[in-house]
């Protein structure tokens, strides 16, 4: 009698369990939602995107400059805009080495949207899910593929210059570099190929490459898998001596404004323009992925959206982890 008590007893307490280990999975999963703001700003996505949308058709620098911005964003204490804080004494993440180059036609983006989303929906939706909107618009302005943003993100409640060391991957990473950093962050090798993708639009300055032209070894000053005649056309926009730092020049050579998969075709063909760009051809073990997704816009776009939805879970803050900012560049 003792002993059929004590077994029913045993397996109410297991179901009990678990229902209430099912119940915190569901909950954990449903932290975000693509139906976020449904029943408390309905419209959110469409004031972004006549924002993001305006800020676009005045400059088409607005596309790179916000995509790279919620990249740097997300790797560096997860996506929740500590990117967007201003500090008076120069020592929030915006002021970090990595992020000094970050356009300010990024930042101008998301303060926009901010302002027209604050318009209609006050205090309801926080700058890390207008960031994360903005980004999905910019791609797709530029050409490149839709796809549904998941939301409810809380604003970070810190920004330090500090947290960005080693966070970010610097132009000279190689393979090994590139899939450690981004498994720390939950993501694959083939997201990484994906997410890299993203220098189908934008720039860079001579700086970040010059060693590749100049001083890539003692006995080979140019870097020998980069395609030679690329090489002298490089030359001529940086010259070993009196380059101006300045000057702008396209990551992606061929298709510079539009979002497709040209990048991974100008790998194929030795003319990336980082060495973290180009070892993605050269490694065997990336190889085939950068193949295939030059030879397939479909294949690309599909991994670069799903690699975009997993990127934008890294480390974010919902309830009271963290606020939803009145102003995106200053803490409530």
């Amino acid at each position: 009698m003792d002993s059929s008590s004590d077994s029913k007893s045993h397996i109410l307490m297991c179901f009990f369990l678990g229902m209430l280990f099912f119940c915190m999975v569901v909950e954990s999963d449903a932290q975000l939602s693509e139906s976020f703001y449904a029943s408390t700003c309905h419209n959110v996505e469409l004031i972004v995107r006549q924002a993001v949308t305006t800020k676009y058709q005045q400059t088409t620098i607005t596309a790179p400059a916000t995509l790279r911005m919620f990249f740097h964003d997300c790797f560096v204490s997860g996506c929740d805009a500590s990117v967007l804080i201003a500090s008076d004494n120069g020592d929030a993440e915006k002021d970090a080495q990595d992020n000094i180059s970050l356009a300010g036609d990024g930042f101008d983006t998301v303060n926009k949207a901010k302002l027209a989303v604050e318009a209609q929906c006050p205090g309801l939706v926080s700058c890390a899910d207008i960031m994360a909107l903005a980004a999905r618009d910019v791609v797709v302005l530029a050409g490149g593929p839709g796809f549904k943003v998941e939301l409810g993100r809380r604003d970070g409640l810190v920004s330090n210059a500090s947290r960005v060391d080693r966070k970010l991957p610097g132009a000279e990473l190689d393979v090994n570099g590139l899939v450690d950093l981004f498994a720390s962050n939950g993501l694959t090798m083939t997201d990484m190929i994906a997410l890299s993708g993203a220098h189908t639009i934008g720039f860079s300055h001579c700086d970040r490459f010059a060693n590749r032209l100049y001083n890539f070894s003692a006995f080979m000053p140019v870097d020998p898998t980069l395609d030679p005649a690329y090489a002298q056309q490089l030359m001529q926009s940086c010259p070993r001596v009196g380059a101006d730092p300045s000057v702008a020049v396209n990551l992606d050579l061929t298709t510079p404004n539009v979002f497709d998969n040209a990048y991974f075709q100008n790998l194929v063909a030795r003319k990336g323009l980082f060495t973290s760009d180009q070892i993605l051809f050269n490694d065997f073990r990336s190889q085939a992925t950068v193949i295939r997704f030059a030879n397939s816009a479909q294949e690309f776009n599909r991994a670069f959206t799903s690699a975009m939805r997993k990127l934008g879970r890294v480390g974010v803050k919902v309830g009271n982890q963290g606020e939803i900012r009145r102003d995106c560049s200053a803490f409530n």
